[in-house]
């Protein structure tokens, strides 16, 4: 990396000596200072010439002066001296984008509002600066601030007055060609993001010496005024400068404005990872997941690329031993369950390419479609070839799994849930693994709402409302013609394998919130409990994926949604203890409770466009604005734990089949 003496700028130094001092400077483009003698050279222009070719220079008013210097060439004559200085320092050697800039003080501060780096642009490099673009400028002992553009100007080079009339008119008539960017300053606004360095007291990213020597940490001192600035395009050092894990899931590759950021090397891009293992802390999927994006943003297309990345993937648990993680996807839409099939679009180059990057692709053979049984509905299956299992939800499970909430109903209040309490400790009492009928026929006793009357544990007005409340949920959930989901612990959690639980075929949102609280309840419950029912359940690390998720684990006032929130909550706290991951998908961000959605540490937000959901999010202001603009595919990542923040842009292909 070169400093401010380097020939990265160019010849300029060399030029303004020159013309100053009357030396000779050797090349096509000879110039005399006015100090010289006022014989003219052999081979210069005449110096009582008046005509085009005349190339003397006086005190850089460009008219022709008897006795002063000459110049050898015609064109650069005539733009004169400052023309020429800035021609010399374009030349090919100046490889930088221009130089920091003193003009307004540089400052680095500890409060962030206070800091101050400008980097002045030169006009052959402004087309190609967009904000967020990442720079590098060096210290004189070789290390190297990483930095982010936060803000454009243009300023007047020369102080005139271009709001007039005339200007006006003469820009419009000639569509702006009447603009030189020589005339303004380009002026970038720089965020300090770190400074990088390496223990061998070498250059920071100079490309030699091992890779792992490259180290970052927070910004501490301010550049040399003057300091040449290029533009990061060595992968290294943009992920040492962002804290990007070099190892990880892929989530996607790194992007400035929509369009990702380009490298020297091969492949030319600068792949986004999350962290994946025990080297510096937990694996942030066990600190849980948010994919937020309205519809067409790519979110669906975007969570199956990152699920198929966790398939497969090994954790150690508590025992030393290490599994492989299942992942369990409630699906509203039937489309997680093509994931075991390959996406037919997919084409050998593609293959080869993300081989090549480590991204695994291909459908995923050992899927399972757990259909829930509802009377009355039927499960097409169509749209991919993975295995079917039919599961009903046995009436039991409330008091094997102490749920009585799924039977409370939306309505159900404080004072209406303690008297559902009472009567289901009766019934389980009475019917060991009762059903949701028998349970209806025992509420039908009007013995026992008379002696609970009496006895002053259940008011009769109060035994009505929570009789019709239970009679109000729908009646073709619980006990259908299909083995209970409590059976099949071992088929709903796979090491390595997907099972997918479809909600589109079923009756109603009561009907699909009830089979979704249930299982994924049943789930955490063996995730957390001391004395779990399922072995199986205990000892897998868990990916527990929920579309839709707003509709599941909405903050309101009723009973039912208090308790189910209240539950997820604990289990988001436990997941990095117990290897249990939340992967929540939603197009409503804000709707998902407040106490779940604090405990996502990795939130990948695509386009949204209502306000309210984009505020939700809580992603930094300087990334906030852009949430609207984005395309399908596009997305802000913000992962404290992980990296700084950050635009990633997902493949444009779906690693399995996606669609029809």
């Amino acid at each position: 990396m070169a400093d401010s003496g380097d020939s990265e700028l160019g010849d300029f130094q060399d030029v303004s000596s020159s013309v100053d001092g009357g030396s000779d400077h050797d090349g096509s483009g000879d110039a005399h200072g006015s100090g010289g003698t006022d014989e003219p050279s052999e081979g210069s222009t005449d110096s009582g010439s008046d005509d085009g070719g005349s190339g003397s220079v006086e005190g850089g008013a460009g008219s022709v002066d008897e006795g002063s210097g000459s110049v050898g060439d015609d064109d650069e004559a005539a733009d004169g001296f400052a023309q020429y200085a800035m021609d010399a320092a374009a030349g090919p050697a100046a490889t930088g984008i221009g130089t920091l800039s003193v003009a307004q003080g540089l400052c680095v501060s500890e409060d962030g509002e206070e800091t101050s780096l400008k980097a002045f642009v030169t006009t052959g490099n402004r087309e190609g600066i967009r904000l967020g673009t990442y720079l590098l400028v060096p210290y004189p002992d070789g290390e190297t601030m990483f930095s982010r553009i936060t803000a454009l100007e243009y300023a007047q080079e020369f102080h005139t007055d271009d709001a007039t009339e005339l200007t006006a008119r003469r820009r419009l008539q000639g569509n702006g060609d009447a603009f030189s960017e020589a005339d303004y300053k380009f002026v970038a606004d720089l965020d300090p993001t770190a400074v990088l360095f390496s223990d061998d007291g070498g250059t920071a990213g100079d490309g030699e010496g091992p890779d792992d020597d490259l180290k970052r940490r927070m910004v501490d001192r301010v550049p040399k005024p003057g300091a040449p600035i290029r533009q990061a395009t060595d992968a290294e050092q943009i992920k040492t400068g962002l804290a990007i894990p070099e190892e990880g899931v892929f989530l996607g590759h790194l992007s400035v404005g929509g369009e990702k950021v380009r490298t020297a090397a091969e492949p030319p891009t600068v792949d986004y990872r999350l962290k994946d293992d025990y080297a510096d802390g937990d694996p942030l999927v066990f600190r849980h997941t948010l994919v937020a994006g309205g519809t067409g943003s790519g979110k669906t297309h975007g969570a199956k690329n990152v699920l198929r990345q966790y398939l497969g993937r090994s954790y150690e648990m508590d025992d030393g031993r290490d599994a492989k993680a299942a992942v369990v996807m409630f699906d509203p839409q039937d489309e997680y369950a093509q994931m075991h099939d390959d996406n037919p679009a997919f084409d050998g180059d593609w293959a080869r390419r993300l081989d090549r990057e480590g991204i695994e692709h291909g459908g995923h053979d050992d899927t399972v479609a757990l259909v829930p049984k509802e009377a009355g509905t039927s499960y097409p299956g169509v749209g991919h070839r993975a295995e079917q299992v039919e599961f009903t939800v046995p009436f039991s499970i409330v008091d094997e799994y102490d749920m009585p909430w799924l039977v409370a109903g939306a309505s159900l209040n404080d004072n209406q849930y303690p008297a559902l309490l009472t009567l289901l400790n009766r019934f389980f009492r009475n019917y060991d693994d009762g059903t949701y009928e028998q349970f209806l026929s025992f509420l039908d006793d009007p013995a026992l709402k008379e002696e609970l009357h009496e006895s002053g544990r259940v008011h009769e007005a109060t035994y009505d409302a929570v009789k019709r409340r239970v009679r109000g949920i729908p009646s073709g959930v619980f006990d259908q013609d299909a083995k209970p989901i409590t059976e099949l612990d071992t088929t709903l959690v796979r090491s390595g394998g997907l099972t997918v639980i479809p909600t589109y075929h079923l009756s109603s949102a009561r009907a699909k919130e009830m089979f979704v609280l249930a299982v994924s309840a049943m789930l955490v419950d063996d995730k957390l409990s001391n004395d779990p029912n399922s072995a199986r359940v205990d000892e897998t690390p868990l990916v527990l994926g929920m579309d839709e998720a707003h509709n599941f684990l909405a903050d309101a006032e009723n009973v039912q949604a208090q308790k189910v929130v209240q539950k997820f909550t604990e289990a988001a706290k436990q997941g990095r203890k117990e290897r249990l991951g939340l992967f929540l998908v939603t197009q409503d961000p804000q709707d998902v409770a407040d106490p779940v959605f604090k405990q996502v540490n990795t939130r990948l937000v695509l386009n949204l466009g209502d306000e309210d959901a984009i505020r939700s999010v809580n992603i930094p202001p300087e990334l906030t604005g852009k949430v609207p603009y984005m395309e399908k595919g596009q997305m802000v990542v913000y992962s404290p734990d992980n990296s700084e923040p950050v635009e990633v842009t997902g493949l444009p292909v779906c690693v399995t089949r996606h669609g029809e």
